[in-house]
């Protein structure tokens, strides 16, 4: 890991405050989690001492810092992976992630990840934490996803998530008629039993919020559109299963598949066909972290869950009430933005 020194006298105005609070001032570029770290690893010096960040400053001594110019990412390699890229410019990616890609490398899949892909096409990316990704999709969920190109951008971007600022709508299809739309407010911590898994808890979990509405309705099962408030682990599944409705092809949440009585032929193959949680980030919307400017991208259903919609249509299709509303009515206190569509 290379490292780049900077000198600087700490100014007078900055006397009286603690040392990492001054570097947050001297340095809004990294986020305060990282500066302290650094602090705690010995890459501050002030007049060639290294001192405790609680410690204040009275101006005109003389920092040095020696900050790490790369993230440690462990097995990640660069790998010649297609991305399929809607949007790029020198601050962000935005990335529609395909089904049965993990955007991690973890233990089972060292390889083959959407990290991987990213520092093959941007090497650079090595000096932002995690290549820059700063939220993420389960392996078998499709859609949107923003990358962060610089130390900056990460720092803006996990700031929009923190403040809950990030719009974030999914598509999904799950079992059950529901009635009408709802928010659902949690808890949502580690499973007590099985640690693989995520659950609803009465204590011991972080605040989690989803928004649904309906988008359709079927004769056993309920097209919905899910709004994010928070980004819980596995959110949306959990929440869904919570309220009785668990999401089509979730072998976690769902358990086994569920084939309705009467059903066609052509749904009950689809329906034992589908092998992964019908789910899907259909949009994202951000500030950009250097201009300012409010944007949001749009991406086109995977045909799989094309599919399935194509078939629970055609199940005794009289009874399917559509509830076709407009997307953009989540009263988002006008939010001024550039839709930005993907090729369909």
């Amino acid at each position: 890991m290379s490292e780049s020194e900077i000198k600087q006298i700490i100014p007078d105005e900055l006397s009286g405050q603690r040392l990492d609070k001054v570097l947050a001032e001297l340095f809004p570029d990294y986020s305060r989690s990282r500066l302290q770290q650094w602090l705690k690893d010995g890459h501050v010096t002030v007049d060639g001492i290294v001192v405790p960040g609680k410690n204040k400053m009275d101006g005109g001594e003389v920092l040095l810092a020696n900050f790490p110019e790369e993230e440690e990412l462990g097995d990640a390699v660069a790998e010649d992976i297609p991305l399929d890229i809607i949007y790029e410019d020198e601050h962000i990616f935005v990335i529609d992630k395909p089904v049965g890609m993990v955007v991690h490398p973890a233990v089972g899949n060292r390889t083959g990840t959407l990290q991987n892909g990213l520092l093959h096409i941007d090497p650079s990316l090595a000096r932002v934490p995690r290549a820059g990704i700063v939220h993420r999709l389960d392996k078998e969920t499709s859609g949107l996803l923003v990358v962060a190109r610089t130390l900056k951008a990460h720092k803006l971007l996990v700031d929009q998530l923190q403040a809950r600022t990030v719009s974030r709508l999914y598509d999904a299809v799950c079992f059950g008629r529901l009635i009408s739309g709802d928010t659902i407010k949690t808890l949502i911590g580690r499973h007590t039993i099985d640690r693989k898994k995520m659950a609803v808890r009465q204590i011991g979990g972080k605040d989690a919020i989803t928004h649904y509405k309906i988008k359709g309705r079927f004769r056993h099962h309920t097209r919905v559109q899910c709004k994010l408030e928070t980004g819980r682990t596995h959110q949306i599944r959990v929440h869904m299963a919570h309220i009785g409705a668990p999401l089509v092809g979730d072998p976690t949440y769902g358990g086994r598949v569920r084939v309705p009585g009467n059903a066609t032929e052509e749904l009950v193959e689809c329906l034992k066909g589908f092998k992964r949680q019908a789910l899907h980030a259909a949009e994202l919307g951000l500030i950009h972290p250097e201009t300012g400017k409010p944007m949001r991208w749009r991406a086109p259903m995977p045909d799989d869950m094309e599919y399935l919609l194509f078939c629970l249509e055609r199940d005794n299709g009289d009874t399917v009430d559509f509830n076709d509303e407009d997307e953009d009515d989540w009263n988002e206190d006008d939010y001024d933005v550039e839709v930005i569509y993907t090729d369909e």
